[in-house]
C-alpha cells in the first residue's frame, strides 16, 4: 500500500494542479471542495489565514473523509511547529509553508506526511532540501518568473517544484511554467476568486477548474 507521503505527492503529479483557498464559512468551503471535486479535483489545499481557520478545518476534514474518501485535504500557510501539530490533529493529510522552518518539518517527518515548504532562493532550496522536501514551492511565483525555474532547474536535478501566486487559467501562461520545468502549479485566486466565494458563484468554479485541467494536460 502506498504511504500517505507519497499519494499525495502522485495525487498532485497526477493532477498537475494544486488548487488553494480560504474562506470562513465551513458550509460554503465544503461546497467550494465539492465543485471541485466534481470538477475531478483529488488533492488541494486550505489555507491557515483566518482565526476561525482550525475549527473549519476541523469541519472539513471530518466532512471530506465521508464523502469523499479519496480526496486529500491539505493545510497551507503553516508557519509553525504548534500550528502544524494542531492542523494533523485535525485531520490534514499534508502540510504546506510560505517558509522553511525546522519544527512544521519535523512534524511531517513524525506523520510520514508531505511537507511543501515556500522558497525563493537557492539557498532556501538548499535548506529545504536538507529537511527532505519532496516538493518545494516556489513562492512568490509572480515576483520569481517563469525565467527563475528555467534558471536554477539544472542546480538542483531531480528536485520537484509548485509554483503559487501569478499562474493564469491562459494556455500560454500554463504552458510556459511546464516547460520552464515545474511539475505541477498552484492556483489559488485566479481559480477560487473572492467573486467566486462571496457570490457562491459555484457553475464558474467548476467551469474554470475543467479548463485549468485540460490547459494543463494539453501543456505537459
Amino acid at each position: 500500500m502506498m504511504k500517505a507521503k507519497e499519494a499525495v505527492l502522485d495525487a498532485i503529479l497526477t493532477q498537475g494542479m494544486l488548487p488553494l483557498f480560504f474562506y470562513p464559512d465551513a458550509d460554503v468551503s465544503l461546497e467550494i471542495i465539492r465543485t471541485l471535486y466534481k470538477a475531478g479535483v483529488r488533492v488541494l489545499e486550505f489555507t491557515n489565514r483566518g482565526d476561525e481557520a482550525l475549527d473549519t478545518f476541523a469541519t472539513l476534514s471530518k466532512a471530506v473523509k465521508q464523502e469523499m474518501p479519496d480526496m486529500h485535504l491539505g493545510i497551507g500557510t503553516v508557519k509553525t511547529e504548534a500550528d502544524a501539530e494542531a492542523f494533523v490533529a485535525a485531520g490534514a493529510d499534508f502540510i504546506v509553508s510560505p517558509i522553511i522552518d525546522a519544527g512544521v518539518a519535523k512534524v511531517a517527518a513524525k506523520n510520514s506526511m508531505l511537507w511543501i515548504p515556500g522558497c525563493m532562493t537557492p539557498t532556501e532550496i538548499h535548506q529545504a532540501q536538507q529537511l527532505d522536501a519532496a516538493l518545494i514551492k516556489l513562492f512568490p511565483a509572480n515576483i520569481l518568473g517563469q525565467a527563475f525555474v528555467s534558471s536554477i532547474r539544472d542546480l538542483f536535478r531531480g528536485q520537484l517544484f509548485i509554483p503559487t501566486g501569478g499562474v493564469e487559467i491562459e494556455a500560454d501562461n500554463i504552458s510556459g511554467w511546464f516547460r520552464a520545468g515545474v511539475c505541477a502549479v498552484g492556483m489559488g485566486s485566479k481559480l477560487i476568486s473572492k467573486e467566486v466565494l462571496d457570490e457562491r458563484l459555484y457553475d464558474k468554479l467548476y467551469a474554470n477548474t475543467i479548463k485549468a485541467l485540460e490547459l494543463i494536460q494539453m501543456s505537459r
